[in-house]
C-alpha cells in the first residue's frame, strides 16, 4: 500500500525541459488542486483512507444529499471526489479542508503511477482499433479491404470465441501507466511534470500516485 494517497489534478498539455546533460526531455504538465473532504478510519470503516476532492462545486449544481455530506463535514463542496488509501500516520496529519501540496508528497526522480481516461474515438474498425493489416487492394478484392476476416471456427465449438477482436467503441476508458518518472515539481504553482505522455485529452482528470510495482530502483512511496 502507498504511504501517501496521491493527488488529483488535470492535464494541461505537454512541454519539454532540458536535463543536466543538455538532452531534451518531453514532459506532461499536470496541475493539482487536491483537498481533504473526508476520512476513513480502521476503527470505523476497517481501513484507513483520505477522501480527496478537486474543483469547486456550487450548491445549485449539487443535490441536497451531496450538499448535506459536505456541510456535515464542514468543507467546501468539490466537483470530483476520489477515495485513496494511505497510512493512518499520514491521514492524521491532515484535517478536513486541508490542501495536499504536491511538493510535500512527491519528489523529483520518483516513479509514479498515473490514472486517467483515454481519449475517445467512437466506433472504429479493426484496422484503426487493433492495427489489422487489411486485405489486398487489387486482384478482385471488393468491399473487403478493411475487413477483419473470419471470426468463427468450424462446427465445434460452433461459436465466436470470447475476446475476438472486432469493430467497436475505441477509447474513453480508464487507463493506467506505471512507473512514470517525475521530471520536475513546481511547488508554488502546484504543478508536476511527468516524463513522457499520459492518457487523456487536455483538461482531463488525472490521479497521480506513488508507483506500486517497484522497478529498476524506482522510489516507492
Amino acid at each position: 500500500m502507498n504511504q501517501y494517497p496521491g493527488v488529483i489534478g488535470r492535464k494541461l498539455g505537454m512541454t519539454q525541459i532540458f536535463a543536466e546533460d543538455g538532452s531534451v526531455v518531453p514532459c506532461t504538465v499536470v496541475e493539482t488542486s487536491t483537498f481533504v473532504v473526508g476520512k476513513r478510519t480502521k476503527e470505523k470503516d476497517g481501513y484507513d483512507a483520505l477522501i480527496l476532492g478537486t474543483g469547486e462545486l456550487k450548491d445549485k449544481h449539487a443535490s441536497k444529499a451531496v450538499q448535506g455530506q459536505f456541510k456535515k463535514a464542514g468543507v467546501t463542496g468539490r466537483k470530483i471526489v476520489r477515495e485513496l488509501r494511505c497510512t493512518p500516520e499520514f491521514a492524521a496529519g491532515y484535517e478536513l479542508g486541508a490542501e495536499l501540496k504536491v511538493d510535500a508528497i512527491f519528489e523529483e526522480g520518483q516513479k509514479v503511477d498515473v490514472q486517467a481516461t483515454s481519449r475517445g474515438f467512437g466506433f472504429q474498425g479493426v484496422v484503426k482499433r487493433y492495427h489489422f493489416a487489411g486485405n489486398i487492394q487489387t486482384h478482385g478484392t471488393h468491399e473487403y479491404r478493411r475487413h477483419g476476416g473470419s471470426i468463427g471456427t468450424r462446427m465445434t465449438p460452433g461459436r465466436v470465441k470470447l475476446g475476438m477482436k472486432m469493430p467497436g467503441h475505441m477509447g474513453n476508458e480508464t487507463t493506467s501507466v506505471l512507473n512514470q518518472v517525475v521530471a520536475k515539481i513546481i511547488g508554488d504553482q502546484n504543478m508536476i511534470l511527468i516524463r513522457g505522455g499520459i492518457p487523456g485529452a487536455r483538461g482531463g482528470l488525472v490521479v497521480v500516485r506513488g508507483a506500486i510495482k517497484k522497478k529498476n530502483g524506482g522510489k516507492k512511496k
